[in-house]
């Protein structure tokens, strides 16, 4: 087997007569410690070296290691105070200082050379020998000092007295020749025998004519890049926006805090509907929000009071302080509201879509949570009609890669004729993903001045972007796990 070897793959082999660590190949290849490890792990992909590894732990002092290894440690600092083998704690205090006398106090009993008794310490027998001989500590402390090994009890004794020691974990590597490395070097490795680069200067005086140069390994094993990306929902969101572009429909835009008057009353909700209660609605904000102009507001109150045509509305006194409370949207038909609402008749037709946030007070578990993303439409013209409506979402349907659909009768507060939509996922399942339907008279009668046909629809997003990832938690979607964002694919790429 032939290899394309780097002239410093090829000046560690050349050097690697047995296992050696890596400080010492560096220096009996003639390279840095960082080429050594760089070019290693090369020959490693190669078969031509092995690499084993050990972990160690490298101890040295800490700041207040270095400070009592000058000074003493407090307790030897202390103890070199005594006199006639006792000591006055009040004195003791007044040189130590309050800091050092506490940490002396601590280690003079644990280490039982002293004793407590009537504010003096007198000493023990072992602080006898201790004003003589130093203790196991000190001796370990010193050693440590001098770059010497010492017993892993004393390591961990010193590392609980706080600053006085520093523990990091370093890893020893052994890098070991392969039979097929040393059969290599037995053959004969020639060291700048081939370049590397194509440089400026052999192409100005016509050298690289006559120089060898290393072949490329295209086969070679390299480290996997992350490049930065979009939020995989990001990417799926951005994707919908641009198929509802090419359909020709105006994206819709507005806050996410609204009034009840915009999230419930326009759309024909009763101000009584246990939706608005809230274990279902997020209420922010305890000042009242403001109403729009009265000729609107006063339209919404007689849809609601005694209804529109033949329409007997709610039937209750309709109240515009319910009306000014704020939420967080339920969902994003309150911008179909305001948006419907701001038309003037040479506006007709009109289409309009969004793809955006809302929000419900939902049990957190695996199929919910607080918020969720909601693509809403509609399309304001005269002359459309139900068929219409299918016809929109089997294209944007197909467009998302869902070759059918299919549309079931249902009821909404604010639509008639309503639908429920379902797709034929690929693998052969039907997945249900909201509603759709026209908007009642009540709906747009208030709001535009006048009845003409409003398709609408608002399915949730989250459900298909679930599934295209084969995600079967809802929290997954926005846990910011590194490697998912990292690894995950590409939304509609495959």
């Amino acid at each position: 087997m032939g290899y394309s070897l780097h002239e410093h793959e090829k000046a560690i082999l050349v050097a690697l007569k047995k296992p050696m660590g890596q400080e010492e190949l560096a220096k009996a290849a003639g390279l840095k410690s960082d080429s050594v490890s760089h070019a290693s792990l090369w020959l490693l992909s190669k078969g031509l070296v092995r690499i084993d590894e050990k972990k160690t732990e490298k101890v040295a002092l800490g700041k207040e290691g270095e400070e009592y290894l000058k000074e003493g440690l407090p307790e030897r600092q202390a103890l070199k105070l005594f006199k006639a083998g006792k000591a006055s704690m009040a004195e003791l205090k007044k040189k130590l200082g309050e800091k050092k006398f506490g940490i002396a106090m601590t280690w003079l009993t644990k280490k039982r050379l002293a004793t407590a008794a009537g504010g003096e310490l007198k000493l023990t027998e072992h602080g006898k020998k201790a004003l003589k001989k130093k203790t196991s500590d000190e001796d370990a402390l010193a050693d440590i000092a001098k770059g010497k090994k010492v017993p892993a009890e004393a390591v961990k004794m010193l590392g609980s007295r706080g600053g006085l020691i520093k523990v990091t974990e370093q890893a020893e590597r052994t890098i070991s020749p392969t039979a097929e490395a040393k059969k290599l070097v037995k053959k004969g490795l020639k060291l700048n025998a081939e370049a590397n680069l194509l440089t400026p200067k052999m192409i100005r005086d016509g050298s690289w004519k006559k120089t060898k140069f290393r072949p490329y390994e295209v086969g070679a094993v390299v480290p996997r890049i992350y490049p930065g990306r979009r939020h995989f929902v990001k990417q799926a969101t951005d994707y919908v926006r641009k198929v509802w572009l090419e359909m020709g429909f105006k994206e819709m835009e507005g806050p996410l805090i609204n009034t009840s008057f915009w999230n419930f009353d326009a759309l024909f909700t009763s101000q009584e509907h246990p939706v608005r209660e809230m274990q279902d609605t997020f209420f922010v904000d305890p000042e009242a929000g403001s109403l729009p102009d009265n000729a609107l507001v006063e339209r919404v109150r007689e849809a609601h009071e005694i209804g529109i045509r033949d329409s007997i509305g709610w039937d209750y006194a309709w109240s515009p302080d319910v009306a000014k409370k704020r939420v967080l949207r339920t969902h994003t038909t309150v911008l179909s509201a305001r948006t419907i609402a701001a038309l003037k008749n040479d506006d007709f037709p009109a289409k309009f879509f969004s793809v955006g946030r809302c929000f419900r007070n939902e049990a957190l578990d695996w199929a919910h949570l607080f918020e969720f993303n909601q693509v809403e439409g509609i399309v304001v013209d005269p002359d459309v009609n139900f068929k219409n409506l299918l016809g929109y979402l089997k294209q944007f349907f197909g467009k998302l890669g869902f070759a059918e659909a299919r549309f079931r009768p249902a009821y909404f507060p604010y639509t008639e004729m309503s639908i429920e939509i379902d797709v034929l996922h690929p693998k052969g399942e039907w997945i249900e993903l909201g509603g759709a339907g026209i908007f009642r008279p009540e709906v747009v009668e208030p709001l535009l001045g006048e009845d003409i046909p409003v398709l609408a629809w608002g399915p949730g997003f989250d459900r298909i972007i679930m599934d295209y990832y084969a995600i079967n938690d809802i929290r997954e979607l926005y846990k910011n796990d590194v490697q998912q964002l990292r690894t995950i694919k590409h939304w509609m790429k495959g």
